[in-house]
């Protein structure tokens, strides 16, 4: 066997690893020139881009996107989920989707925003239009020990996060006296009973059939979503 020419190949490919390993490390060819920042709502790029960090001028083939992704969650809780990827020759690109508050829990003068998730993630001064605020009246209820303050909290969530769009818009309150004590109040004066937080997609599919139905009645029961009901006017 001719040793030379398989010596010849070697040396070229360790000289093409090399070269490439120069490339994507060594030259300035491939480096994180610009990054940006989507799908933001409520959060500005700015936010964003400073909780990420991104190290411009390094590598863009070093850039660890996982941790990137870790240091916008931990430092802004308002983001439910972030993608970072390469866009070469020199991006990076961060694809931010928002948590979206189902529920508001007062707190003095301010308001904490909750998930459909139950995650309290921000506290603001104003309520975010059409977004529900708690009531908890559930101190003389005799389920109270049973059933604390998180887990009727949970059940609140439950509700919120189930009622169609157009009828979480006109939710004003959810008024929560015990596990199986859960009132909406809507606009225009009309409330409905929703019972516990069980069963609470079939509720909303009920409810929003008997706004269409009954949409002069002032009450609706969906606590049993099978026999729904509506009353008033």
């Amino acid at each position: 066997m001719r040793r030379g020419p398989v010596l010849a190949a070697l040396a070229a490919a360790v000289l093409l690893t090399a070269g490439g390993t120069w490339v994507l490390y060594g030259s300035s060819w491939l480096r994180v020139e610009k990054v940006a920042a989507t799908g933001m709502e409520v959060l500005t790029a700015e936010q964003v881009l400073g909780a990420a960090a991104v190290p411009v001028g390094a590598p863009l083939v070093s850039v660890d996107t996982e941790e990137i992704e870790s240091r916008v969650r931990g430092r802004l809780p308002r983001v439910d989920s972030v993608d970072v990827v390469r866009a070469w020759p020199h991006g990076i690109g961060l694809k931010v989707t928002e948590r979206k508050p189902v529920l508001l829990v007062k707190k003095d003068a301010n308001f904490v925003e909750v998930d459909a998730s139950g995650v309290r993630f921000d506290t603001v001064p104003k309520a975010p239009a059409g977004v529900p605020v708690l009531e908890l009246n559930a101190g003389r209820s005799p389920s109270a020990r049973r059933f604390d303050e998180d887990r009727l909290l949970h059940e609140a969530v439950l509700v919120a996060g189930a009622l169609p769009q157009p009828i979480a818009r006109e939710t004003v309150q959810v008024k929560v006296g015990s596990y199986d004590s859960v009132v909406l109040e809507l606009t225009r004066g009309r409330s409905v009973t929703w019972g516990s937080g069980e069963q609470s997609d079939a509720k909303g599919r009920a409810l929003n059939a008997l706004l269409k139905a009954a949409p002069k009645a002032a009450h609706f029961d969906v606590s049993v979503p099978t026999a729904p009901a509506a009353s008033g006017s």
